[in-house]
């Protein structure tokens, strides 16, 4: 059996303060998490990929490569990767450099993803939904 941990990195308003803390600051905040998973013997954690103001982890294999050189066995995956609206040799040429950093530790999650605003972002059509992740898969 494995055990691991995933985060879409949200930004979501505190329930006591209502106070939204920084991207950055969460950013840095999943790299401790990723780090203290590493620590307590977690076999995976998994950052999931978002663009959205609400979300602040947009790229998965950066933010895993900022915890990669300050773990030691953890596997580090996206969770997921939204391949339909991504360059699938710039998210090849991504986790390559992850698993050189990592020692061979980064996996990659492909799916469609749970929310929509990639498509028009990166100008493709929601139409070609099904049609774009087949073809990036191949």
């Amino acid at each position: 059996m494995e055990i691991g941990i995933s985060t879409f990195v949200e930004t979501t308003p505190d329930s006591r303060t209502g106070d939204v803390i920084s991207h950055a600051e969460r950013l840095r905040e999943v790299v401790e998490e990723i780090i203290l998973a590493d620590q307590v013997g977690l076999d995976v954690f998994g950052v999931g990929e978002h663009h959205r103001n609400d979300f602040a982890a947009s790229s998965p294999a950066v933010v895993l490569a900022a915890a990669a050189s300050q773990t030691n066995r953890i596997r580090l995956t996206s969770a997921v990767t939204v391949l339909s609206s991504a360059d699938p040799v710039r998210v090849f040429q991504d986790f390559a450099t992850l698993d050189g950093i990592s020692n061979g530790r980064a996996e990659i999650m492909a799916g469609r993803g749970s929310f929509i605003e990639s498509f028009p972002l990166f100008g493709y059509n929601l139409k070609d939904y099904d049609e774009l992740f087949e073809e990036k898969l191949d």
